[in-house]
């Protein structure tokens, strides 16, 4: 049965998508099975993962919708090894489309039962934002992958994510768990990421991933080519950095 992770935090531009695609590749280079969800209306993983997003007969939003299964509106990605269950701009309108449908928030989870069986993990790419998107991805998911720079503004926007998962838990989703923070673009000529890196680690522990991915140029090019960074150049440290995260999640998953 699948391992469902989020990788959210409502801050943008913090590597929420390229943490999604790079560790979807990393782990099928590990021999896992691995579906990536795009929830966000901007599409960037899916294209990140080499598809189309323009040429899609039917995506996330009409499984969110009921129109139609996972299976029917999967993509493969020919780069990557994995599949994806893709997003286009017809997602920014299921929030409103929502509203009226029963448990709402459940949606994604229910659609997800139906192909737990054929993964080893799926990976949720939430969008920028505590949206209704964002929460059926909390409801789905077993636990979150907190994707954060070593900035001032990213430890504002962590309480607030934290507290939303803890109320999650509580009341819609008891299984959700905050599986680690994971620091990204990280860069450590400056004296502020080893600041609040140093921070992260006393205040969150073991919570806290060891693998620590640096700013990249490889990771950054690799999307406009429709290839995760992984697999784009394996021997970028960037890439390296990602499948050492892989590793640790596997180890950190089997410890639990």
């Amino acid at each position: 049965m699948a391992k469902i992770f989020c990788i959210a935090n409502q801050k943008g531009g913090v590597g929420k998508t390229t943490t999604a695609v790079n560790l979807a590749a990393g782990l099928t280079v590990l021999k896992k099975r691995v579906l990536l969800v795009d929830l966000d209306p901007q599409g960037n993983a899916t294209m990140g993962a080499g598809v189309d997003k323009a040429k899609l007969e039917s995506s996330v939003y009409q499984v969110l919708l009921g129109m139609t299964d996972v299976k029917s509106a999967l993509q493969t990605s020919e780069s990557g090894n994995f599949e994806v269950l893709p997003a286009n701009r017809d997602l920014a309108g299921a929030e409103v489309e929502m509203i009226d449908l029963e448990q709402r928030e459940l949606r994604l989870r229910h659609a997800l039962a139906e192909v737990q069986g054929d993964y080893d993990f799926v990976l949720i790419d939430c969008p920028p934002a505590l949206s209704m998107l964002t929460l059926n991805g909390l409801c789905a998911a077993h636990g979150v992958i907190i994707p954060m720079q070593c900035e001032y503004y990213a430890l504002e926007g962590l309480s607030d994510l934290v507290n939303t998962i803890k109320i999650v838990h509580a009341k819609m989703n008891p299984d959700l768990k905050v599986i680690g923070l994971l620091r990204v673009m990280f860069d450590p000529r400056m004296m502020l990421s080893q600041q609040v890196s140093i921070q992260l680690e006393k205040h969150f522990g073991e919570k806290v991933f060891k693998t620590i991915i640096p700013r990249n140029v490889r990771l950054a090019e690799a999307p406009s080519y429709g290839i995760p960074g992984v697999i784009f150049d394996p021997a970028s440290k960037g890439a390296q950095a990602y499948t050492s995260f892989g590793e640790e999640l596997v180890d950190r998953i089997a410890a639990l």
